[in-house]
């Protein structure tokens, strides 16, 4: 049997675990809101409509941050069409849906107080602007005495919800978005929303748009120029990739390998900017869209016609899956002293840990227990292992090894999380502790 070995010792420290690497993404896309987190009339409904089933499982699964309303449908989205008694029913241009508007910015709100987790707001940079954004603001975060402050009140919420975490935009250097722009438009419009932005509330953190995935023509270039126009403005710089196995099994255990190097990538696109600029400051990372998705089964039917939460790419997970799932969070937990946010997409229905029936039952996929299992037992401060064993040789990514690793110690616990990327054997691992 093939040997691999590690070693744990609490001297080799990477950085604190942050909670908010944990994080998963609601959008208004297919069944993810209505009838996934949202189906008033369900058996198992509260007063507010939330399936209180999903609920449950959002904090078995230890989720910590919730990014929303999108993803592209934010760039077409008029968030005040989600508040009040009068809502208008709009066509969603980036999934050719019927939005009803009937689940909102202060529905989504009193979900995530159910849920026991953070928001994470974007705001919508592709048919709207600064001003907009400035609005929304405004109306969670201001106490009163405004326009848009005093709208919140009027809705019944008196107390401002002082949301930090938001994202400026969405995936802005993709052909297919809603108000897709260049580099240059893009970072300059981000750095001037995000000094509005701060004179309303000056207590947030604001995610700028990288590449919506590292395969794109863009990749790195788009980076170093948004970064060059906003980079005094913001905290956090986004990454967004998915990945499926599309016949190549060995290659996609070891999609990991492609992840790390990804980060790696950004991290040193992010210095190198930071010291052309001569700042002090770092700017971490926001891997705010990530999962496995087998993209070639569904491709085309997002473009079905116009309809109200049409199914769209409910995929069934395997337990190839859940190992590269696995492998994705003890990678996210090596970064962790740059990645500061990752967010699974997304929590319902769509390439979801969590499924259910219209009027029926949620349940558990696979990829829903590496989730929950590291959510739960990553505590304290992350070590590095430096594992050593076989190497595995794909075609996507070269020679890769076998085994992936990392550890978390607390006071009361040290946990060790670990993946044999082999497709057909067995792995002896090794562990040795300080004497």
């Amino acid at each position: 049997m093939p040997q691999a070995h590690l070693t744990l010792d609490p001297s080799f420290r990477i950085a604190p675990v942050n909670r908010r690497l944990f994080g998963s993404f609601v959008e208004h896309m297919g069944r993810c809101v209505y009838t996934g987190i949202y189906e008033p009339g369900h058996p198992a409904a509260d007063e507010n409509g939330f399936r209180t089933d999903v609920l449950e499982l959002t904090r078995e699964m230890g989720v910590s941050v919730v990014r929303y309303p999108g993803g592209n449908f934010v760039s077409g989205y008029r968030w005040e069409d989600g508040v009040g008694p009068d809502r208008p029913t709009r066509l969603d241009l980036a999934w050719r849906q019927i939005e009803t508007n009937a689940f909102g910015l202060n529905e989504f709100m009193t979900w995530t107080r159910a849920a026991g987790v953070e928001p994470m707001m974007a705001v919508n940079l592709g048919t709207r602007g600064l001003q907009e954004a400035c609005d929304l603001l405004e109306y969670t975060n201001h106490p009163s005495g405004t326009q848009w402050s005093d709208l919140r009140v009027k809705h019944g919420v008196t107390d401002p919800y002082r949301i930090k975490l938001w994202c400026l935009g969405n995936e802005m250097d993709g052909p297919w978005q809603i108000g897709h722009k260049t580099a240059h438009e893009y970072g300059r419009l981000a750095n001037e929303t995000a000094k509005a932005m701060r004179l309303v509330d000056p207590d947030l953190e604001l995610v700028l748009c990288g590449s919506s995935n590292s395969g794109m023509p863009t990749f790195g270039a788009w980076e170093a120029t948004v970064l060059e126009h906003a980079y005094d403005a913001v905290d956090y710089l986004s990454l967004h990739n998915y990945y499926e196995e599309n016949g190549d099994l060995p290659g996609f255990l070891c999609s990991a390998v492609d992840m790390d190097r990804y980060i790696s990538a950004i991290v040193a696109t992010a210095d190198h900017i930071g010291a052309k600029l001569r700042r002090k400051k770092k700017i971490n990372l926001s891997f705010d869209e990530w999962n496995v998705w087998n993209q070639s089964r569904f491709a085309g039917r997002e473009r079905s016609p116009f309809q109200e939460a049409p199914e769209l790419i409910e995929d069934t997970f395997t337990a190839a899956d859940a190992v590269v799932v696995g492998d994705f969070l003890i990678t996210l937990l090596r970064h962790t002293d740059r990645v500061s946010i990752a967010c699974q997409a997304q929590l319902a229905n769509i390439i979801a840990p969590i499924r259910t029936e219209p009027g029926g039952p949620a349940w558990r996929q696979t990829i829903f227990h590496p989730f929950a299992l590291t959510a739960r037992h990553a505590r304290g401060t992350v070590l590095r292992v430096e594992p050593s064993g076989p190497l595995l040789e794909t075609e996507r990514y070269g020679e890769a090894p076998a085994l992936s690793a990392v550890a978390t110690v607390d006071e009361s616990q040290v946990a060790l999380f670990a993946v044999n990327r082999s497709p057909d054997q067995d792995l002896d691992l090794t562990v040795r502790l300080p004497a």
